[in-house]
């Protein structure tokens, strides 16, 4: 078994195998992306929200939350009585539900319920919106699927939902929360089932992919480094 390194982000290499090139894997840290939630953002000193308005950008280039013209120049939409969380801004992910409307919360990935991981948007990494992986934190023995459902900035690796990070006993808040370091990811190429699915629907095919890669002999030889008493 031979690992190459892919690419280097930061401080993290990504690798993959020489004989199965469609399976990347890499340690970094864990920063909280609440996008997706109907809770994520909203107007200035009106409610608290789960992240600082900042990160979705601001008037004339808004990036994390939907608006009236489907541009960053537009006016951000705020959920009405029906919606989750009225008076809240719909904050998007990249991948979306398309059977709904933009104005829909349900349309985007709810960061609070569903286990996700952010990509950057350069360098590719060979793996498409709706792909599945496995994410472990190897300090206490945690584990979890996970969907690739945001692109987050280039050259910045290791971001999750608050639901994967709660499934991983990681501190899931987006303005204080998340992990330094000692994440380990492990992502299949092709390996989508689509969107929306149900979390044990894409939590099997994972477990699946990760099986047919080798699962946990695979990865403790592939990831020597890291100490995997707790699995």
């Amino acid at each position: 078994m031979t690992r190459q390194v892919l690419t280097r982000i930061n401080y993290s290499n990504i690798y993959h195998l020489v004989d199965d090139p469609e399976v990347i894997f890499f340690s970094a840290g864990m920063m909280i992306d609440a996008d997706g939630s109907p809770h994520a953002y909203c107007p200035r000193g009106t409610l608290t929200s789960l992240d600082d308005l900042a990160n979705a950008g601001h008037p004339g280039n808004w990036w994390g939350i939907a608006t009236d013209n489907g541009k960053s120049t537009g006016q951000p939409i705020i959920q009405s009585h029906i919606d989750p969380a009225p008076g809240f801004f719909v904050s998007t992910t990249a991948l979306e539900d398309t059977t709904k409307k933009s104005a829909d919360p349900a349309r985007y990935v709810d960061s609070e319920k569903v286990p996700f991981i952010v990509l950057p948007s350069k360098p590719g990494l060979g793996m498409k919106l709706s792909d599945l992986g496995l994410v472990f934190n190897p300090t206490i023995g945690k584990s979890s699927v996970c969907i690739y459902a945001d692109i987050g900035p280039a050259n910045q690796i290791g971001e999750g939902s608050i639901a994967l990070a709660n499934s991983l006993g990681i501190n899931p808040s987006a303005r204080s929360g998340g992990q330094a370091h000692g994440v380990v990811y492990v992502l299949f190429a092709r390996s989508s089932i689509g969107w929306p699915k149900p979390n044990d629907d894409m939590n099997t095919a994972a477990q699946k992919a990760f099986q047919a890669w080798g699962g946990m002999n695979t990865l403790t030889s592939a990831m020597s480094e890291i100490d995997w008493s707790h699995f």
